[in-house]
């Protein structure tokens, strides 16, 4: 298995916030080239949960260098749609991101050399790269942000329902607390699982991150990093940890096709469930004045499928997020692009925003420990001899498999039968070949 620090994950974001950074003010992207000597940066952001975060950042590092930065924030679902319209105008993006080695197929030729930049040479390990598909000696782009997620748990409502975590060391654990719970969610006022929503806000948690398991199961028993043709060997576990999720719920499944994100969120938030699948990017919306959770309160555990050692299993870690400087830019914003990422990096203002505010683990020298409770329980996890699970969904053929395996999974909840699970079953094994096909004529 590769090394989980070199796997990403697939995704992508349609844009909705420009914000003029050096202002603090709505506007539009900045004009490449137009400042001057000094160069200016347009950042095409990935991350919508960050973005408050990265626009005062922004404008920290104007105020303190005259450089003026622009974030351009895209929402779920449509970055790489985003991306292709922002790089075709005058003004195209700096900075931007890209998934992984699959996404980054699509822009490498767009990637100026990071080799050897000073950005570069902060980071702890050459795995945090991805190197250029023709050019090995090359480096396109480098991972900012290594995260993780798993199943995070309202642990004051676990202790109501007369556990704790470590009654769950396995899926047969997680299966008997959550089934008791669902069984008295009357009694206790709330059900096991927040509701698993299929809307396009909310099936990238099923369709990509759930989809992991299986996958990264099938590639540690035949030790690959990559395959042309998934076998589906695990597909009968993952059919067992999504009816969990849509059984065990808030709601009924057949109205999962319209809940969102929010919806999932809002109901963890409510004290509605006590199990939500999300990340440590979630920590800030859970962990707040509004909700009255503490660090006390809530944790992460990880997915347990029933396959693998569960009692060495670790969270879900790794990176959706790599760093591609744009290499048609002119010179000198290419170098005030260069100077901003190292300042980020290096910088007590960077590295505490991405620490505190961002909740970031990042791999650089002078990464500052994230305050964050789920990123906190992965160190312990791994310290304790748990086994990170790599995110190998970066080899997930093309986003239009994954939508071909939301679908399915959609009609499947609405109507939970062996007929519709074997149309799942189909989008992933057959839809995997030919897309893998489409992918690499």
């Amino acid at each position: 298995m590769k090394n989980w620090k070199t796997l990403a994950v697939a995704g992508a974001m349609t844009l909705t916030a420009l914000a003029g950074c050096s202002s603090g003010s709505e506007g539009g992207a900045a004009d490449s080239g137009d400042s001057g000597k000094k160069g200016s940066v347009y950042y095409l952001n990935f991350k919508p949960e960050q973005n408050d975060a990265w626009q005062e950042l922004a404008k920290k590092y104007t105020e303190e260098t005259g450089v003026e930065v622009t974030v351009v924030t895209a929402a779920s679902n449509d970055y790489e749609n985003t991306l292709m319209s922002e790089m075709g105008k005058s003004s195209a993006p700096t900075l931007f991101q890209v998934n992984g080695p699959v996404g980054l197929k699509n822009w490498a030729e767009y990637a100026y050399d990071l080799k050897g930049t000073p950005v570069y040479d902060e980071l702890t390990s050459d795995a945090y790269t991805l190197k250029d598909p023709e050019d090995p000696e090359k480096v396109d782009a480098i991972a900012y942000v290594i995260e993780s997620y798993g199943i995070i748990v309202n642990e004051k409502l676990l202790k109501e329902a007369g556990y704790t975590t470590d009654d769950i060391k396995s899926f047969e654990d997680l299966k008997k607390v959550a089934d008791d719970i669902q069984s008295r969610k009357d009694d206790l006022g709330f059900a096991a699982f927040t509701s698993a929503g299929m809307d396009g806000s909310s099936d990238w948690r099923f369709k990509t991150h759930l989809a992991n398991l299986p996958i990264y199961f099938e590639y540690q028993d035949k030790n690959e990093t990559d395959t042309d043709a998934i076998e589906g060997t695990y597909l009968d576990n993952y059919r067992e940890i999504f009816d969990l999720y849509i059984k065990d719920s808030t709601v009924d499944s057949k109205d999962l096709a319209a809940k969102t994100g929010d919806d999932s969120l809002n109901e963890f938030k409510q004290g509605d469930a006590v199990f939500y699948q999300n990340g440590s990017w979630s920590y800030d919306d859970v962990v707040n004045e509004e909700t009255g959770l503490t660090d006390d309160d809530v944790t992460m555990i990880p997915i347990y499928i029933g396959a693998g050692d569960e009692a060495t299993q670790g969270l879900c870690t790794g990176t959706e997020n790599y760093w591609v400087v744009n290499k048609d830019a002119s010179e000198e914003d290419i170098q005030a692009t260069l100077d901003f990422m190292y300042w980020c990096v290096t910088s007590e203002e960077g590295t505490t925003a991405m620490a505190d505010e961002m909740g970031f683990v990042i791999p650089f020298k002078d990464a500052k420990p994230s305050p964050n409770v789920f990123v906190q329980e992965d160190v312990k996890l791994t310290e304790n001899g748990a086994t990170p699970v790599a995110w190998c969904f970066t080899t997930m053929p093309s986003e239009e498999w994954k939508n071909g395996v939301g679908e399915a999974l959609t009609a499947y909840a609405a109507d939970p039968t062996d007929e519709k699970w074997e149309a799942v079953e189909s989008a992933f094994v057959d839809g995997w070949k030919t897309e893998y096909e489409l992918a690499n004529k």
